[in-house]
């Protein structure tokens, strides 16, 4: 650009990005540091990905560096296992790496003759003491008639190269270079306004959708996420880029864009009427990184600010950031209309359903599932659901609680949309960042009414929320019954007739596997582990009899109370013999309703708290 003198280009940190080998899953990126460390030019990989508490070690997939001056090729000495440092030079250096992508989640890169992604973790290099500086990033297109379709998609700003075209990119420093991910392939592409913001939707994969109904549909949240807040953070366009695959679920989130990957049937087809529970998930899961537009990449924990990506960065406040966001995304699709009160109140059965089946709720508290995230949350195993709680899950239910009692407490002229806002104004405009105890502070300023007893029962306790009475000041009725089979996971009803369920339960989640039954998860204190059955056993005969997994779970579910199993199991390769007595199934699966004999104050309560436009 004209604007830009020559001197400043050349001074900028240059990548380019070559697909290297798409049958090798391998991307060529050569880094040109103009002015290097006179001592010797440090540069580092990082180890995680924000958004994503887990170390992942990007390095590990670095296979090969080399790097120049001129025609002189330089020493390169690893320090640890994500920093090198060249030799001395005081010219301009060209480092050539090449990375290896295979990772088809949202959180590392991809390469093959299909799609290539990136996220800027994964694949740039950070060149230590240059990370304020301007980068410049050229993404080469592939040759050859398979790659002749393809596209590039990001909210990186262009230097030279239209949208979905390969060419120059720039951002104003390293952190932003990361926080754009690109996209690569022969992808669909729609596009939507939110004020004059450009919405773009680009879908890869083998797909479809109802895409002219998924843009109106997209539109309608992100329109109410505005609205809510009062205004779109800035950004010069907004990209939800997605995966269409067989099987997968996920999403992270950044400044200006959102990648995103689900089941190819979750989309939305044209010969589909109303709203599926695929498609529900999905505009769920849209509407959650979308919020995360202002809760979390503006209004954010001040620890994160410009966190170092070299080791754990640990917060007490992720419940704060994800439980939020896990509560306003299914209520953003009742509030705009996209589904009725009675989905909305199916979906939030389901998820006091999935709190009440995790034993781990009586034995880590809030707080400390927002601290060990790196260390149990993403690094979960057979015992996780004895021994911890979801800050999304749990965290989610607990604004819920808020958000009902200031409405009851301040008779519906407070509630948690006012103090999202006030949130937004203060800490996401400014980029001022929380620190832990200011949410509760700022919870009691704007209420007026005293909250320490609730934040310390939520936060740092294991009690049992008080779900059934503050959902009741909303005329929505509740009830936890034992679950009718391993399908049932809760929802709404349309009357408060009165159930009972007398069934048994194994205490143990089991899948089929070769003919046999395979218990993946064993509960604490149920009749599964009383037995001495554990995790990982092969259920091979149930009195003498090979069971199929429908049959299993039936003869469990309708036993006798007092009825004793024989069970042969393999444990590792050794054949081993269990008798089991079932137990009553606990009351962990719950049913929602509306109370049609509500008070008008009560209903008037919940049609602000569910209503069209919140």
């Amino acid at each position: 650009p004209a604007w830009l003198l020559p001197r400043e280009i050349n001074l900028m940190i240059h990548y380019r990005v070559e697909l290297k080998s798409p049958e090798a899953h391998l991307f060529e990126v050569v880094l040109k540091v103009p002015e290097p460390d006179p001592d010797g030019q440090k540069i580092f990989m990082p180890a995680w990905i924000p958004g994503s508490y887990m170390i992942r070690d990007f390095a590990r997939n670095i296979v090969s560096m080399s790097v120049f001056e001129d025609q002189r090729i330089l020493h390169v000495t690893k320090l640890d296992k994500q920093t090198w440092q060249v030799e001395p030079s005081l010219k301009t250096i060209h480092i050539v790496y090449q990375v290896y992508a295979w990772d088809t989640s949202v959180r590392g890169a991809y390469l093959d003759t299909t799609r290539a992604f990136i996220t800027g973790p994964s694949v740039f290099v950070k060149v230590i003491g240059a990370e304020m500086k301007p980068c410049r990033v050229e993404f080469i297109a592939p040759t050859g008639d398979r790659y002749r379709n393809w596209r590039l998609a990001t909210t990186l700003t262009s230097e030279d190269a239209k949208f979905l075209e390969f060419g120059i990119y720039r951002a104003e420093e390293y952190d932003e270079l990361i926080d754009h991910p690109i996209e690569i392939g022969s992808f669909t592409h729609t596009q939507f306004l939110v004020g004059a913001v450009p919405h773009e939707i680009v879908i890869s994969g083998h797909h479809t959708a109802d895409q002219k109904r998924l843009t109106d549909d997209l539109k309608e949240i992100c329109e109410h996420h505005v609205r809510f807040f009062g205004e779109l953070p800035e950004m010069n366009r907004y990209l939800f880029q997605v995966n269409a695959a067989g099987e997968g679920y996920g999403g992270l989130e950044h400044r200006s864009s959102t990648s995103l990957i689900c089941k190819r049937s979750d989309l939305p087809q044209e010969y589909e009427k109303g709203v599926t529970d695929g498609y529900r998930k999905f505009l769920g899961l849209c509407s959650h990184e979308y919020f995360h537009l202002w809760n979390v990449k503006r209004i954010r924990p001040e620890v994160l600010k410009r966190a170092s990506l070299a080791s754990e960065v640990h917060t007490r406040l992720l419940w704060l950031f994800e439980g939020v966001t896990s509560y306003y995304d299914d209520l953003a699709l009742v509030r705009s209309g996209r589904i009725t009160q009675e989905s909305y109140l199916e979906l939030l059965a389901r998820q006091i359903t999935q709190l009440l089946r995790i034993g781990g709720r009586f034995k880590q508290t809030l707080a400390e599932s927002s601290f060990d995230a790196w260390t149990r949350f993403y690094k979960q195993d057979e015992n996780s659901p004895n021994a911890i709680v979801s800050y999304y899950n749990k965290g989610a239910l607990v604004v819920l609680c808020l958000d009902l009692l200031l409405r009851r407490e301040c008779n519906g002229q407070v509630s948690l949309d006012d103090l999202m806002r006030a949130l937004w104004v203060r800490y996401g405009k400014t980029d001022i960042g929380l620190s832990e105890g200011e949410f509760e502070r700022l919870a009691e300023e704007i209420s007026g009414i005293d909250l320490s007893e609730f934040f310390i029962s939520a936060l740092h306790r294991t009690s049992e929320l008080p779900l059934p009475e503050l959902l009741a000041t909303v005329g929505v009725g509740s009830q936890y019954l034992p679950a009718s089979d391993k399908s049932d996971l809760g929802g709404f009803r349309k009357d408060c007739t009165a159930i009972t369920c007398d069934k048994m339960a194994l205490g143990a989640q089991f899948v089929g596997e070769n003919q046999n039954i395979k218990l993946t998860v064993v509960y604490e204190g149920g009749a599964a582990q009383n037995a001495g059955l554990s995790a990982g056993d092969v259920i091979v005969a149930v009195d003498g009899i090979r069971l199929g997994v429908d049959e299993f779970e039936r003869s469990i579910l309708n036993a006798a109370p007092d009825k004793l199993f024989r069970i042969h199991a393999f444990r590792r390769d050794e054949l081993m013999i269990f008798d089991l007595k079932a137990e009553p199934a606990p009351a962990n699966t719950c049913v929602l309703w509306v109370e049609k004999s509500a008070m008008e104050q009560t209903v008037d309560r919940r049609n602000q708290w569910l209503g069209q436009h919140g």
